[in-house]
């Protein structure tokens, strides 16, 4: 099922011009399922050619008809979601399940940013005489250079290239290249719906040297990145030497807070599903639990449960609830965060280790600590793996403060019945996103980011279109 991608520029599949290219593991058997071409900076000067001339082409087509163009790419996606949900569970390792429901999601983005085009609402201003006219129109900012990381490897591109496509902007993509099947099969959805040559360009390889050429061409105007706070930060400085609209989405350390009036177990329940999806590699994964101390007995037990029963495995094997981290930087991250956080005095109350049953794979078994103290690695750094860190509070101010202590701010959880409470802090948590007593957040219809270091911007929504939007203000005299 998996195949050898090409880079896709101009609107024409081909290879990289060095020949080169770079292998695709699957993280769940270490083995080689793919390659992906080695784009070379001459390759990377035809995509920005191609992209310029796109963006030529594709801002003149009127909104109802990208609108509908964006429709039939959502549609042809649906139609293929085994397909593509197979590819990405191959490249990611992730649960079937979980790979068709993000499939699934990223045709949402298409279909939902294909209506927004038609939404582009300017301003009529008044004037202060009778003979004037003042207005606010929107226009595409231009080519758009986008980075994506390996998480999410369709809904992650899809935001992307939708939003940009709404807009009215030409897109060179770069996937990750741990997961670029997934993002090569929206391409070729885009591609069989019509979209024009250029519009959608797709090229793999070395980042850092694909970041640095694109950012610094005249030709790019915007760039969009999803990824870590570092890779955020070095890609801002690069954008700054061309002063280019930048959105980005990156790290975050989701905090949970559990108020004595919830049902702790309840609550257990649907963090441990959550944080142990995509085995936590979910950049709003809960990842911080602050439990009230009356609360905290029930909770860990209940989280510790769950995760001793979840059946770990290959994404394409039946009954798999959680598969392997998607390279071995996860796996090493995961053994030296909890061999530091037991080191400090955190209590193990599940996993802690690679399944003994597996001796290929960047498996790790679901993990529970209890009582972490705020010191521990874990505490403090992102840990994107399937390691759950529970301790205990006693007052709302204390807990607050804790929570916002760290300098991310992408997502925040609140589990209580009271209304008070459930305002309060989320308004308190210092983060862009919230949930009261519910986990699953991201949705095509809802505005997706951060604050503080974990990013700029907003993705999805009827805010999603607008970063790729540059508004003009016109004065006539008539």
């Amino acid at each position: 099922m998996y195949r050898d991608l090409d880079l896709y520029i101009g609107g024409v599949w081909g290879k990289a011009s060095s020949g080169g290219t770079r292998d695709v593991l699957d993280p769940a058997t270490e083995e080689v399922v793919g390659r992906i071409q080695d784009a070379t900076p001459q390759d990377l000067d035809r995509a920005l050619q191609a992209a310029e001339e796109g963006f030529r082409a594709w801002k003149s087509v009127s909104t109802w008809e990208r609108g509908a163009k964006l429709r039939q790419v959502a549609g042809l996606i649906r139609e293929r979601v085994d397909t593509i949900a197979e590819i990405m569970s191959t490249e990611t390792g992730k649960p079937l399940a979980e790979a068709k429901g993000e499939t699934g999601a990223a045709a949402d983005q298409f279909e939902w940013l294909g209506e927004e085009a038609r939404r582009v609402y300017g301003q009529t201003i008044p004037g202060r005489t009778p003979d004037t006219r003042l207005q606010v129109i929107y226009q595409p900012v231009g080519v758009v250079a986008a980075f994506s990381a390996w998480n999410f490897p369709a809904l992650l591109p899809a935001r992307k290239i939708a939003a940009a496509l709404a807009a009215g902007c030409s897109i060179i993509i770069k996937p990750a290249g741990e997961a670029p099947g997934s993002c090569a099969e929206l391409v070729r959805a885009c591609h069989d719906a019509g979209i024009p040559a250029g519009a959608v360009n797709f090229v793999t390889g070395q980042s850092s040297m694909i970041a640095r050429h694109l950012i610094s061409s005249d030709v790019v105007r915007k760039v969009s990145v999803t990824g870590s706070v570092p890779v955020g930060k070095e890609i801002l400085h690069l954008a700054a030497d061309g002063v280019k609209k930048v959105s980005m989405e990156l790290g975050g350390h989701g905090p949970v807070i559990v108020f004595d009036d919830a049902d702790a177990v309840k609550a257990a329940e649907t963090c441990a599903a959550t944080k142990f999806r995509n085995c936590g590699q979910v950049c709003i994964s809960p990842s911080r639990f602050y439990v009230h101390e009356r609360s905290y007995d029930a909770f860990a037990g209940r989280f510790a449960e769950v995760a001793r029963g979840l059946k770990v495995g290959g994404g394409l094997e039946d009954g798999v609830q959680m598969g392997p981290l998607a390279n071995p930087r996860g796996l090493e991250t995961a053994k030296t965060l909890v061999e530091d956080a037991v080191s400090r005095g955190a209590e193990l109350l599940a996993g802690g280790k690679p399944p003994s049953d597996r001796n290929r794979g960047y498996f790790f078994e679901p993990t529970v600590l209890g009582r972490v103290p705020d010191d521990a690695r874990i505490m403090i750094e992102e840990p994107f793996g399937p390691v759950a860190p529970i301790t205990t509070f006693s007052d709302y101010d204390e807990v607050m403060r804790r929570a916002n202590s760290l300098p991310f701010g992408l997502a925040g959880y609140v589990f209580t019945g009271s209304l008070n409470l459930a305002t309060r802090a989320s308004e308190d948590l210092e983060v862009g996103m919230v949930g009261v007593n519910e986990m699953l957040l991201a949705t095509a219809e809802a505005p997706f980011g951060g604050i503080k270091e974990s990013g700029m911007g907003r993705e999805g929504g009827s805010l999603g279109i607008h970063d790729y939007l540059e508004p003009k203000y016109v004065k006539m005299k008539i």
